[in-house]
């Protein structure tokens, strides 16, 4: 999730990033500093279900801090987002869609008043998507 949020670039860039806090490495969970080769194998066993869960769970918590009706609408407004994540086919062997290119494509539905998603799935890049 640190990654994803702080806009890391690839493995490396995250090992770097964490390096910074080593200090606070034991108090978020982590122990000692973080290596290439334990996350690579950490992400290699991870379920990808623990980050959809906990996303929903983070919509569920912003939701309960929204602010009031700006728009005065009847009903939701929803935003429809979607977007493409390049992936490294050497770890993400699984998302191919091109000789030498992997991905995945992330559809989000966006509550306009809260500016929050309420519903996003991901699937598999086919070539065919990229036409679309």
């Amino acid at each position: 999730m640190f990654g994803q949020l702080s806009n890391r670039e690839s493995p490396r860039d995250l090992i770097v990033a964490l390096d910074v806090h080593h200090s606070k490495s034991y108090h978020l969970g982590l122990g000692k500093n973080v290596s290439k080769s334990s996350l690579a194998r950490a992400n290699q066993d991870r379920d990808y279900h623990i980050f959809e869960e906990y996303a929903y769970y983070l919509v569920n918590e912003a939701r309960q801090k929204r602010v009031s009706d700006i728009f005065k609408l009847e009903g939701n407004v929803y935003a429809f987002d979607s977007t493409t994540i390049d992936l490294c086919l050497s770890v993400f062997w699984w998302a191919k869609f091109r000789k030498k290119k992997g991905g995945i494509k992330v559809h989000t539905l966006y509550d306009v008043e809260t500016q929050l998603p309420t519903f996003f799935i991901s699937l598999k890049l086919l070539f065919t998507t990229l036409l679309q």
